[in-house]
Formats: structure tokens, sequence, C-alpha cells
């Protein structure tokens, strides 16, 4: 905004000048050289003021308009050589009517060419498709935890994601950070993270990039990750749920990979049958606890001596929580097996 006043003012002093140039050269039309001088400067004061009145008015407004202005003109000189007014031969009537059908049909061709959308100019111009040729590249910003979930990978080798995809070179200096920590299990998470970004880099056909802004002022990673995703208009992938509410307060574009794969998990009704492994004793007595192929829990009654086998359950019902679904399960015994208890009993 300060660079812009900078050359209205730049453009107010030109404007004096040649005022005051104008009334050096030709007298006859500025008299005085302060004349000429203020009314320079209050032509381009004049022409500031509408810059400010049309700072709303786009170029495709502009343009819309001019289409309507010339649509206008032409519809008006051809009522005007249609012969309806021949009649009116004393020239202030014909001027009249002439100024009135200028006047009129340009103001409702340019107030319906700016109301009208791009599909409307194809009426007028049959085959014709206005396009943006400059539409902005769709880019995929990457978080510290998008990037160690490593899922996001799967999604753009794929092609469920397409774009550029942004990596901060501040996101990267965290990563290297993670991957020097001495705790083995964040360093491990950080050398998987830079493997999750070399196997990004070698997807043939995605562009990578690695972003060098830095928001000095901002400490926080994440905060600096907000900011640069409103600057550049990028959609942030994270699964951090902090982040991505901070990021919904100040309305930017957001996708949370952790609640977009509980989205997509299988629905289980009860009575349905599962073939599960068997991976631990719950925390009941008697219950084992197996995983689905998407990490959902499984709580079976009954079957904490079958840990390490594979066998049949049936799902009785689920609960929501906030980590996911969990679903209780009974044993599915075979019909055999159910036969030889009944008649045990």
């Amino acid at each position: 905004m300060a660079s812009l006043w900078v050359i209205r003012t730049f453009f107010l002093i030109l404007c004096a000048l040649g005022g005051y140039s104008i009334s050096q050269v030709q007298p006859q039309l500025v008299h005085g050289s302060v004349n000429g001088a203020v009314i320079g400067f209050g032509f381009g004061f004049i022409l500031i003021a509408l810059d400010e009145m049309l700072k709303g008015f786009s170029l495709r407004a502009f343009s819309a308009a001019t289409f309507g202005l010339m649509l206008g003109s032409l519809i008006a000189w051809m009522v005007d050589r249609s012969g309806l007014f021949v009649y009116a031969d004393e020239l202030p009537t014909r001027w009249l009517i002439r100024l009135c059908l200028f006047v009129g049909f340009s103001y409702i061709g340019m107030i319906l060419a700016m109301r009208s959308n791009k599909e409307d100019f194809s009426l007028i111009i049959p085959y014709v498709r206005f396009t943006r040729q400059n539409a902005p590249p769709n880019l995929i910003l990457l978080d510290t935890s998008a990037i160690i979930d490593g899922r996001v990978v799967d999604l753009i080798e794929y092609r469920f994601l397409e774009g550029t995809v942004v990596v901060p070179r501040f996101v990267l200096k965290e990563l290297q950070n993670i991957a020097d920590s001495p705790d083995p299990i964040r360093r491990a998470r950080g050398r998987r993270g830079l493997e999750v970004l070399g196997r990004i880099q070698k997807i043939p056909g995605v562009e990578f990039k690695l972003h060098e802004g830095d928001f000095r002022d901002e400490p926080a990673v994440d905060a600096k990750l907000v900011r640069l995703a409103k600057s550049t208009g990028a959609k942030l992938f994270t699964t951090d749920f902090n982040l991505g509410k901070v990021a919904e307060l100040q309305q930017v574009p957001l996708v949370n990979l952790a609640a977009m794969a509980n989205s997509l998990k299988t629905v289980l009704l009860p009575g349905e049958v599962l073939q599960l492994r068997i991976a631990r004793e719950g925390k009941d007595k008697g219950q084992g606890v197996g995983y689905m192929n998407d990490g959902t829990m499984v709580v079976v009654n009954q079957a904490a001596n079958m840990i390490g086998q594979q066998i049949d359950v049936q799902v009785q019902s689920t609960l929501q929580t906030g980590a996911g679904v969990i679903v209780f399960a009974d044993v599915r015994r075979s019909a055999d097996t159910a036969f030889i208890q009944k008649e045990h009993v």
C-alpha cells in the first residue's frame, strides 16, 4: 500500500508539472503558471479519486462492461437507422432521440454484460468458451506430522492427490532435528520422515518444491505453516488435531489425514463375521484383542486362550471413541463344535 501511494504522489507531481508546462507553451489556454500547476494537480487528483472508487472493479468486469457498451451502441445504431424516427426531422429533436437511444442501450448493455457469467457469452459467440489460462496451481503443503505419518505418499502415488508438493525449509529443519535426537523413538520417526520425502521426490510426474520462505517473527512451526498456507493459497495436509483447529479458525484450507482415514474405514454391522488374529489379552478377564488391516481394534470375548491364532469372530457391537472405533465381538464357533458342546451338556 505504501508503494502505491508513492506512485500516486509521483503521478500528482507529474500532472502539476504538465499543467505548468502547458501554461508556458500555450498561455492562451491557461493563464498563469500557478493556475496551470493547480489545474494539472486537480486533474491528477480526480484520476486518483476515480481509481479509489473503482478499487473493486476487476479487469473481467471492465472487459464485460466494454463488450456491453459496444453491443448496446450497435443496437442503438440499428434502431436509429431503422426508419422509426423518419418523421422527426427537426435537428434538436433527432439529436435528443439519438442521445437517449445510445445512452439507454449502452447502459443496459453494460449492466447485462456485467451481471452475466462466462456461459452466457457462448449464446452470443457460439463455440467459444472463456477459460482461465493462468489458473493458480494446486499446492499441497505438508507439515511434519503428515510427512512422518507417510500415508500421503500413497495418495500422491495413486493420483488421489494431484498438484505441486510443497515442503517448507523450516519443516525440513524440524525433521532433521528429530532425526538427530538422542531418543531412539524420535530418531526413528525423523528418519522415516526423511525417507518419505525421498519417496515423494522419486514419484514420476509429481513436482516437488522446497519453499525457502521463513517467518522469523513466528517462533512456532505451526504458526509459520498457517501463515505460509494463507500467503500461497496452498492446502495444508496434517495429522495434528490442534493445528487443524487453528487452521480452521483462520479459514485456511486443510485436510486432516487422520480424519480422512477414519472416514474410509470399513463400517461393520452387528452379525458380520470377520477373520482375525488374536494379538494379546484384553483388559477384562477372558478377553482377547485383535486388529483389522486398517488398525481398528477388535475386542473378542472368551478369546484370551487363543492368542496367536487366526479365528472367526462375529461382531456384536461397535463403540465410537475420540481415537476411532472399537469393535466388540464373540468367537464364532463351528457347527461341529457347537453340536459337541450341546451333547456334552
